[in-house]
């Protein structure tokens, strides 16, 4: 890293409800978050009900990440990550080994093709915000302006 390379920050969620080379879905989360490295934070792993047509519980983590990646070439490398774990592409909704999202980044708001942070869905998501609390409760969402604390109390 020279002196004109940033350091972001970023919170990632990840999730499983499928066994995987690792073993039980809470043991591929965190397999995933060792894989990920540069953690300066993670949550406990909670067990989650399923979203959509899947019966299989999730086990659900955030963490919080320091690195110099822009926000698409750490895309590119959580996406790389989930196909080393066994993730296909499918259905929506479908079991999976891990999931890897880009919830927040230092740099405020993102938008690309394929990237949008913050996450367009998190702020009405238990499983993503009770995690992300335990780890980062004053961050702002940059779009409302609250802290991840005041959204969990939203979501109930």
């Amino acid at each position: 890293m020279t002196a004109s390379t940033p350091l972001h920050f970023y919170a990632i969620a990840l999730g499983s409800n499928r066994r995987g080379r690792h073993g039980s879905p809470r043991r591929e989360v965190m397999a995933a978050m060792n894989a990920i490295g540069g953690a300066l934070a993670v949550s406990p792993v909670i067990e989650t009900p399923p979203l959509g047509p899947s019966r299989r519980r999730f086990a659900n983590a955030a963490m919080l990440i320091e690195s110099t990646e822009t926000p698409p070439q750490l895309l590119a490398r959580l996406k790389g990550l989930e196909r080393a774990f066994g993730r296909r592409r499918g259905r929506r909704w479908d079991a999976r080994v891990i999931d890897l999202d880009i919830i927040l980044w230092s740099g405020g708001a993102w938008s690309s093709p394929g990237l949008i942070v913050p996450h367009p869905q998190f702020r009405t998501r238990a499983f993503v915000l009770r995690p992300l609390r335990a780890i980062v409760p004053r961050w702002r969402d940059p779009l409302t302006g609250r802290t991840i604390r005041q959204l969990v109390a939203l979501a109930g």
